[in-house]
């Protein structure tokens, strides 16, 4: 069995025990929750019957109703025609609103019905103080059609404003219950009263102010009684009041409002961390109430437990507070499937009602959800949150990994000491690796080991092996050193004996001539040393220049193209010529060192072709990749020569006898054809009736566009 397995099974003897403790503590949770949504449901119940006895009073709002929901107002609003005091205002929504925007509004822009599509003729806003009711009228799509007081008669815009209580028919009061608005200056208007519309009703403020795309009227009257309900018609002809048919009008619309006596009687009797709502048919949040968890003495087992709890976190460490969240987190994390509801609705129709399930809040609360049916056809909507039951889940997994910290230190030990025993067979690994090189500095064959050396099958078994081939590999290389030398030491002295031989005749010869023709010997010689250097530093330079070199994906049709052109427009006394796609053949590597490969192949086949004669690269696609070849026509390679050595240059023909070829520029290009991760081959080929040698490697392709990390060969 290898080692990874060996590991792997003593590892998964530790996961035995916190996987059984998780297990236990999510199937806790789960108890938890069904007890706590059971005990939800039933209080929710009671306070359903509470709060129909409550609201017998109040009659209930039918289902189709059109009302005017009127939010509670803290604070008494400055009263100047513009919207910046309203809760919730902001400039830069765009107006009108989306029909989704008033939802989720926390003073919502209400409108007409059936307007709901497209944009509406008439919005508003309304809210409530003790003794006043505030409404924020906004027509946009044109400016206002002022009054003139000189002319009454003409075409204005005026709004007519009319209350009613419950009781009565849809009948007008002029004189206390009808409200004629009629805009001229900015500013502070009258709002006329009476049978003619001449008496200035000095109960009701109000100011308007125009606005981007229209205009905009706020206003206060005295607080209605509970049950009333309002119309507003907005017209534009001629005429003094409702001549006319109107251009926008609030049908006879029941304002409704958040009972705070109801509030205040239901806020007793929620428990810590718990909230409700009470809604009509119709959608229209009549009672909210919310109680917050708050530091008490506990007096329920949960509530114990739970201060148990917070007190274990005050004296726990940091340690123990970052594992605490850990297991909270992993508990949460277990909940089932969550419905998101925003808590700040002031209106949520029935159909969107959460069934007793969990639901989560815009801030990413979690709470358990139930509802109950109200007299009146009214729904109660009760919430719980799952913090303490998150508490008590995460500590009690919190115990069960504690008890079970003992059995976790026994395999530890366990584990240590099987890993002692891993060391002390690295260890000895390590001393026969260093036993490989002898006292002289040598390499030795293979690792040295002993007759028994106990080789296993695992890891470190197979890394023995491996350390033994790698010595032999390195001891073969300090061979091929050992010969190297010997073969360059055969390559500089001839050119050494070139150079002394012609300096010792210089010294013996007077003859002009002669001396010259010596002189140019020597001279030959020495640029033959200079360039036996040069090759090797090249080929040295580029192996370190290959470590630090970065691949990309580029179309080597392209770079072909290019390098073609140039080699032509450089020899005009051969025919180079390329062959292949002009583009869509991408690759992985560098094309730097791409160019420089073919570099030294087109040099190459320079030398050993005919002037006028053809060197042809050429680019097809193979299973394996992209085939690039570089083909000369000219002499044949010698059966059995080993071209890609270094100082080695078999091939007869060569036609330029000024420069000597040391066999570097095809190990370097097989050096640059390694790190495309292929290999440069050559053979003798015939292509259209000419016999020639063509070096060609196989590239592997990419896909164009592939999102490939640069990588470091």
């Amino acid at each position: 069995m290898s080692l990874k397995r060996q590991l792997l099974l003593v590892s998964l003897l530790m996961l035995l025990v916190p996987l059984a403790g998780v297990q236990f503590a999510l199937e806790l949770d789960n108890i938890l929750r069904q007890q706590a949504q059971q005990q939800l449901q039933q209080q929710a119940n009671r306070l359903a019957l509470l709060t129909g006895d409550e609201l017998l009073a109040q009659p209930p709002l039918a289902a189709g109703t059109f009302a005017v929901y009127t939010a509670a107002q803290n604070s008494a609003l400055l009263l100047d025609g513009y919207a910046d005091d309203w809760p919730g205002y902001d400039s830069s929504e765009p107006f009108p609103p989306s029909v989704q925007a008033p939802l989720s509004a926390l003073q919502p822009w209400q409108q007409l019905p059936g307007a709901s599509s497209q944009p509406s003729a008439l919005y508003w806003q309304a809210s409530h103080s003790d003794k006043a009711l505030y409404l924020l009228i906004r027509i946009p799509g044109q400016p206002p059609l002022l009054f003139n007081p000189g002319a009454p008669q003409q075409a204005h815009h005026r709004l007519l404003l009319q209350l009613f209580s419950g009781a009565n028919e849809l009948r007008i009061n002029p004189r206390n219950q009808a409200w004629l608005l009629r805009p001229s200056a900015p500013g502070q208007l009258p709002a006329r009263s009476g049978a003619d519309w001449t008496k200035t009703d000095p109960s009701v403020k109000a100011f308007w102010q125009p606005v981007a795309n229209g205009w905009q009227l706020e206003l206060a009257l005295p607080r209605p009684a509970a049950g009333s309900r309002i119309t507003l018609g907005l017209y534009g002809s001629e005429g003094v009041a409702a001549e006319g048919p109107p251009l926008a009008q609030i049908p006879a619309a029941t304002l409704i409002r958040r009972n705070a006596d109801l509030e205040q009687t239901l806020a007793s009797w929620l428990d810590s961390g718990q909230q409700l709502r009470v809604m009509e048919a119709s959608g229209w949040v009549i009672a909210r109430q919310q109680r917050t968890a708050i530091a008490q003495p506990a007096t329920t087992d949960l509530e114990q437990t739970t201060a148990r709890i917070d007190q274990a976190d005050e004296n726990a460490s940091w340690l123990q507070q970052v594992g605490q969240n850990l297991l909270q987190a992993l508990v949460k994390a277990n909940q089932p499937d969550s419905l998101l509801v925003n808590e700040q609705l002031w209106r949520q129709l029935p159909v969107n009602l959460p069934a007793p399930a969990l639901v989560r809040h815009g801030n990413g609360s979690l709470w358990l959800s139930a509802q109950a049916p109200v007299f009146g056809g009214r729904t109660l909507v009760l919430e719980q949150s799952l913090e303490q039951l998150l508490n008590i889940s995460g500590a009690a997994l919190g115990t069960v990994l504690a008890r079970s910290f003992l059995v976790i230190i026994g395999l530890v030990v366990v584990l240590l000491g099987y890993a002692s025993w891993l060391s002390w067979r690295i260890s000895r690994l390590a001393k026969w690796v260093t036993q490989c090189v002898d006292t002289d500095g040598r390499m030795a064959a293979q690792v040295p080991l002993p007759a028994k050396s106990g080789v296993g099958n695992d890891e470190l078994g197979q890394l023995q092996q491996r350390f033994n081939r790698l010595v032999s590999s390195l001891h073969g290389y300090n061979q091929y050193l050992e010969s190297f030398s010997q073969r360059l030491s055969h390559e500089l002295k001839t050119p050494l004996a070139v150079v002394r031989s012609s300096l010792d005749n210089l010294t013996h010869c007077s003859d002009e001539a002669a001396r010259q023709n010596y002189l140019t010997r020597a001279q030959s010689a020495v640029a033959r040393l200079s360039g036996i250097l040069r090759s090797m530093s090249e080929a040295t330079r580029l192996e370190q220049s290959l470590e630090a070199e970065h691949k990309e994906v580029f179309d080597v049709a392209d770079v072909l193209t290019q390098v073609t052109a140039a080699y032509q427009a450089l020899d005009p006394h051969h025919v180079i010529v390329y062959q292949g796609p002009e583009q869509g053949s991408h690759v992985l590597g560098s094309p730097e060192l791409l160019v420089q490969l073919l570099d030294k192949l087109v040099d190459n086949a320079r030398d050993f072709t005919p002037s006028g004669q053809r060197i042809e690269l050429d680019l097809r696609r193979v299973d394996q990749g992209w085939q690039l070849s570089v083909f000369n026509q000219g002499s044949r390679l010698p059966a059995g020569a080993d071209i890609f050595s270094a100082f080695v240059s078999h091939r007869a023909g060569e036609l330029d006898t000024s420069e000597h070829h040391l066999g570097q520029g095809l190990l370097i290009a097989q050096l640059i054809a390694n790190y495309h991760l292929t290999r440069l081959e050559a053979d003798n080929q015939s292509r259209n009736g000419l016999d020639g040698v063509a070096f060609q490697l196989v590239i592997p392709a990419v896909e164009s566009g592939a999102d490939i990390n640069s990588t470091t060969p």
